[in-house]
């Protein structure tokens, strides 16, 4: 299970070079740090007083991250834990967050990153294949933890409040969410411990340091499978630490024209547990000593835009849908937009139409870049010094070599369409435990095939045309068919059932779920109770439409496409 970096292949023609950025480089300097684990303690020293993380108006500075993220660690080795053991981490964007996952490297685990949202069903088979030994869940979620930890090998539970790190506001803010808005189903996990209690307890121990290597397991970054089960993106500290590189040398391109702030703020409203917030606001933001402002929940537009207020944003990276939903409120158009250098948009297809009113509101364009979970996740990027949005994915990061193949693996000519494949140091180590998996969408010469389909015009620039899987894009989070398939099957009124995506002006795609009854009273209302009990939100169908029979091949595979072209 290994990955190839652009120095252990030979090289090819790359055509996007010539569109580089005057002075980026077109290969990244060696790594500077041998783990994640330590590129988080030497930004923590390094940075010491500046904030690094607010949320829900309080802040944690670069020394506090340390000293937590540092107790949290030693708890970890306390209890027994060693270097490559998986520790799951379940909770939205809180400070709890950063300092989990910086203690879970420090102490030379790895990080699996886990979807708050998941159902029992969904979290089971997480933990159950990526072998947890630890979770850390707010408490929020623990009813859905405790009808999954059997039959894991979770060992150690710990649960979190959503004001464990406001101070005095923070019992008010727990009294609120438990009594006031019943935010915290009844649970029971016994012999679980509370996050305070693990921070003060590994205090009084202290951190052993450990000595991780860059070719070591840092993250498990679950995809959806296109058997119907999820597979864990094996990324190496390697492959994190390469593409927190690339993303700061493609980054620096933007502070030419107005100069670098002296305290560079981010926004952070993506989910920490995607890959695109985790490498880019986290990681890159923590290497560059930037302030993460945290938005628990963005979907409060709101709450959201008034926290937006408080400060002045310089770098915000974001998906189309988040940009609609902004634009629609009133109150967003108000706000001052004069320090704003740079929108990223990823996870999903930016479009045109959101990209010019983005641009007209606040003067900034949205720089859209692509990648995967299985690319640590940036694989191409715009220049970030581009005055127009240019409908693409843009260029290939320094050191990632881009290839538009055909079935047969071989090179298409420029502007010619074929499956994306990527090569690089960001390129995952491989699916967790799945050589069959991976030995599917690697190729001898070290590429992964990404599935999508695209061309590559003479500048050097991708335009994805299609998807070559049939997987469902739902506002950044892969959808995929089979999974949602089968378990629509198990409903004893159903015979069978075919999912496609189908295009939506706010989520980019939705599910639409084609069924062949079993039972002549079935509704769709009884269909979608049931898939709101086994599926997580995104997944589920929004619209259900009842037919006699699914079209097939002779063999009798469901032919989605004729589903798509109804």
């Amino acid at each position: 299970m290994a990955g190839k970096s652009t120095t252990q292949v030979a090289k090819m023609d790359r055509p996007w070079l010539k569109s580089y950025p005057d002075g980026v480089a077109a290969e990244i300097e060696p790594l500077k740090f041998s783990s994640v684990g330590d590129l988080l303690a030497s930004s923590c020293k390094k940075y010491g007083p500046k904030p690094a993380f607010t949320c829900m108006g309080k802040t944690m500075t670069y020394s506090e991250l340390d000293d937590y993220s540092g107790d949290f660690a030693a708890w970890l080795q306390s209890k027994g834990l060693k270097q490559g053991d998986r520790v799951a981490v379940m909770m939205p964007n809180l400070l709890q967050y950063p300092v989990a996952i910086s203690g879970i490297l420090r102490a030379g685990m790895v990080v699996v990153n886990v979807n708050p949202l998941y159902t029992p069903r969904e979290l089971k088979h997480q933990l159950e294949d990526s072998g947890a030994k630890a979770i850390i869940v707010l408490e929020n979620f623990a009813h859905t933890l405790q009808a999954s930890i059997d039959h894991s090998d979770i060992e150690h539970v710990v649960v979190a409040s959503m004001g464990d790190m406001l101070g005095l506001k923070g019992h008010i803010v727990n009294f609120v969410v438990r009594t006031i808005k019943k935010m915290v189903p009844a649970w029971s996990l016994p012999g679980h411990v509370s996050f305070k209690d693990v921070l003060a307890a590994g205090d009084r121990r202290g951190l052993t340091p450990v000595d991780v290597a860059v070719e070591d397991l840092a993250f498990l970054q679950y995809t959806g499978g296109t058997t119907g089960v999820s597979k864990g993106a094996a990324l190496s500290n390697a492959n994190i630490l390469s593409n927190v590189e690339q993303n700061a040398l493609w980054v620096e391109v933007a502070y030419r024209e107005k100069g670098r702030p002296e305290n560079l703020n981010y926004v952070c409203a993506l989910p920490l547990y995607h890959i695109f917030a985790l490498t880019v606001n986290a990681l890159m933001g923590i290497e560059q000593g930037a302030h993460n402002v945290l938005i628990p929940n963005p979907r409060d537009v709101p709450a959201f835009v008034k926290e937006l207020g408080k400060f002045d944003i310089h770098v915000f990276p974001g998906l189309n849908t988040l940009f609609i939903a902004l634009m629609n409120n009133d109150d967003f158009a108000k706000l001052d937009f004069s320090p704003l250098l740079l929108t990223l948009g990823g996870g999903m297809a930016v479009q045109k139409s959101v990209a010019d009113e983005w641009k007209e509101l606040t003067g900034c364009i949205i720089a859209e870049g692509y990648g995967l979970s299985e690319t640590s996740p940036v694989a191409t990027a715009n220049r970030f010094d581009a005055t127009e949005f240019s409908g693409t994915i843009g260029l290939p990061l320094p050191s990632t070599d881009i290839a538009i193949r055909d079935d047969d693996g071989n090179d298409m000519p420029l502007g010619e369409v074929g499956e994306i494949c990527i090569r690089g140091p960001q390129v995952m180590m491989g699916y967790w435990q799945r050589p069959d998996a991976t030995a599917e969408v690697m190729t001898a010469d070290g590429f992964f095939k990404s599935g999508d389909m695209g061309f590559m015009n003479e500048a050097g620039r991708t335009k994805i045309v299609d998807r070559k899987k049939n997987m469902i894009l739902v506002s950044g989070f892969n959808v995929y068919p089979n999974e949602i398939e089968e378990v629509v099957a198990q409903h004893p009124g159903i015979l069978e059932a075919a999912a496609i995506g189908v295009p939506d002006d706010y989520s980019g795609e939705v599910v639409k779920l084609f069924v062949v009854r079993k039972d002549e009273n079935l509704t769709a209302e009884d269909v979608k109770a049931h898939c709101k009990k086994t599926m997580t939100g995104y997944k589920r169908p929004k619209f259900i439409e009842f037919i006699d029979e699914l079209p097939k091949t002779n063999v009798g595979k469901i032919l989605h496409r004729e589903l798509r072209d109804r």
